[in-house]
């Protein structure tokens, strides 16, 4: 049986804050700190008025996807890294989009050649995590994400899955701490390949198990 590695894409596979950013400033003359870690804090109108609300955040992040993805660019190592482990575990990208985007962002992997099972998800990846993990027959699974709120999500409903906590953007990773559910903290693909093979390679699951379908 393969192993699993269930993997988000935004600030994990391809680059979107940076990109979002500039497309605010371009479209909307809103200045954007890429640090600031909530989107809903992070934007102020440059003619002064109001700063975006939190509805008008999420507005603005149903007009980029899909309309703004082509804007979005490769993380460096990303792509060989999907490859190597392609070769000992079957990949599924989960991605915290609208169902609609789901197409759009097959097409959009594709381009850079990452041609892999896509699932679109709204609200804590946990309970989807675990369906996946199911599916695929309790396999030694890795989930790769770059929010705290999913590790936690993911301890919660299936504790045995390694969580990698990574953020791609550098930007963004200097100023956000490691997700305290996460098992380890990379934000390089060089070495996160690395720890996610030993963990397919222990033949453990988080917990310090075997899995039922090898015991």
């Amino acid at each position: 049986m393969k192993t699993l590695l269930i993997c988000d894409c935004d600030e994990v596979l391809l680059h979107m804050v940076r990109h979002f950013g500039t497309w605010l400033d371009q479209e909307h003359a809103i200045d954007f700190d890429i640090a600031g870690g909530d989107f809903a804090t992070s934007m102020t109108r440059r003619d002064g008025s109001p700063a975006p609300s939190r509805e008008d955040m999420w507005g603005m992040l149903n007009q980029f996807f899909p309309n703004e993805m082509h804007r979005q660019t490769l993380v460096p190592h990303a792509a060989e890294a999907l490859t190597r482990l392609a070769k000992r575990a079957d990949i599924v990208i989960l991605t915290n989009l609208r169902d609609e985007c789901r197409q759009p962002r097959i097409e959009q992997l594709a381009r850079f050649g990452i041609e892999l099972r896509v699932e679109c998800n709204q609200g804590g990846k946990g309970e989807p995590v675990a369906r996946l993990v199911a599916e695929h027959g309790d396999p030694i699974t890795v989930f790769v994400d770059d929010l705290p709120v999913h590790h936690e999500s993911v301890a919660r409903h299936a504790p045995g899955v390694h969580r990698l906590h990574m953020i791609s953007e550098p930007d963004l990773a200097r100023t956000m701490p490691a997700a305290p559910a996460a098992n380890a903290r990379i934000d390089d693909w060089r070495e996160a390949v690395e720890w996610i093979e030993a963990r397919f390679a222990e033949g453990l699951t988080a917990t310090g198990e075997r899995p039922k379908t090898t015991a």
